[in-house]
């Protein structure tokens, strides 16, 4: 099956649920936001220009929708069911995840607050099931005393038909645990997940994967390979570096974010280290072409020829980011661009960490 605009075949993930390649990332929409002390919104956002973008995706051929409840504390959610209200339910395949909003409970994964989450969760997006339901985050408390009651009360959810899939967190190179945790006492981030993968038995992951990503340590298997070999489907988060890889920040005119915005504490959004970024895609525009279309292009690409048991999740604030991230697919990369960008963006990405931490600290300096 394919679209009527990019002539993308649909995918059929796990669960036998068939995705449009390009699935819609709906963070941004939650608009700013805070929460466990951290900045972790979007201050771009309007409520009227996200609907207008929810509805073009559709119109589009985008089917997969992603959210949180911690998305703008549930905003994000009740948008998405506005679309969802005015559409064939079984024309949608909506994903939500819980984790990063303790609220009341003593935890997240308190297994009552969770059933309270899910319960919000589908009557903000209007619907009696989940497709997927992602465990956020890796954090089930000391000693993980929450782990044992998070996988019950998501089977238990699944087996009375409120979500239909179960999904984890990849390895997350930049986990919030950067922000506070000194780098000598982080965990081994990939025996952490691989533990947590023979616990949860996950249908899909969410990886955070583009081509500023680097390759896995040596001995340790591609991401995409592994979850072919268990029957998992990736979602794949921030293909485009959120719009860092399509070249549309000027480091002469720096964007400038509002109270709320998660970019406040990101060293690759300030001045400096958009120049660098600027200077390490001009051989991409150079190849390629210079436009936002012609980068958006090479980067979804890039990520969605490493595997056909994924979707790229792409976010937007404006109607006409979701036209050309749905449009920008088409034609693919050949091996010898797929080496190219691999090696222009491997630079970039050295030449980034050679910078600092991602994190800024409460100066506005890398850590």
């Amino acid at each position: 099956m394919s679209d009527t605009t990019s002539g993308q075949p649909y995918r059929t993930l796990a669960g036998g649920l068939t995705v449009h390649p390009v699935g819609i990332g709906c963070w941004a929409i939650g608009g700013p936001d805070n929460n466990l002390g951290l900045p972790m919104g979007w201050s771009t956002a309007d409520d009227a220009a996200s609907m207008r973008g929810l509805e073009a995706a559709y119109s589009l051929g985008a089917n997969l929708f992603d959210t949180a409840d911690v998305y703008g504390h549930g905003h994000s959610e009740r948008l998405i069911g506005r679309l969802v209200a005015t559409v064939p339910r079984d024309s949608v395949v909506l994903s939500s995840k819980v984790g990063y909003f303790t609220g009341t409970a003593a935890h997240a994964y308190e297994p009552h607050h969770m059933r309270h989450q899910l319960e919000t969760t589908l009557k903000n997006l209007r619907t009696d099931h989940l497709d997927i339901y992602f465990l956020h985050n890796a954090a089930f408390g000391e000693d993980d005393r929450y782990l044992d009651g998070a996988i019950e009360t998501m089977r238990a959810f699944q087996s009375a038909g409120l979500i239909k899939t179960i999904g984890m967190r990849g390895p997350h190179r930049f986990a919030t645990e950067r922000v506070h945790v000194p780098k000598e006492q982080r965990q081994d981030k990939h025996a952490r997940f691989r533990y947590l993968f023979d616990r949860i038995h996950p249908d899909y992951l969410a990886v955070r994967f583009n081509a500023l990503t680097p390759p896995p340590p040596a001995g340790q298997k591609d991401i995409f390979a592994f979850a072919a070999e268990h029957g998992t489907s990736i979602l794949v988060n921030k293909p485009l570096s959120q719009g860092l890889l399509t070249g549309k920040y000027d480091p002469a005119d720096p964007p400038v974010f509002q109270a709320g915005d998660h970019r406040l504490r990101k060293a690759w959004f300030t001045p400096a280290a958009l120049e660098i970024i600027d200077e390490g895609l001009r051989p991409l525009r150079e190849r390629f072409g210079p436009s936002t279309a012609d980068l958006t292009r090479v980067a979804l690409h890039y990520c969605l020829q490493h595997a056909d048991n994924a979707a790229v999740l792409v976010g937007f604030t404006r109607p006409e980011q979701v036209s050309t991230n749905l449009q920008a697919v088409g034609e693919p990369l050949s091996p010898e661009d797929i080496d190219f960008v691999r090696e222009t963006t491997g630079r970039l990405q050295q030449q980034l960490d050679a910078a600092g931490e991602v994190f800024l600290d409460e100066k506005g300096s890398p850590q």
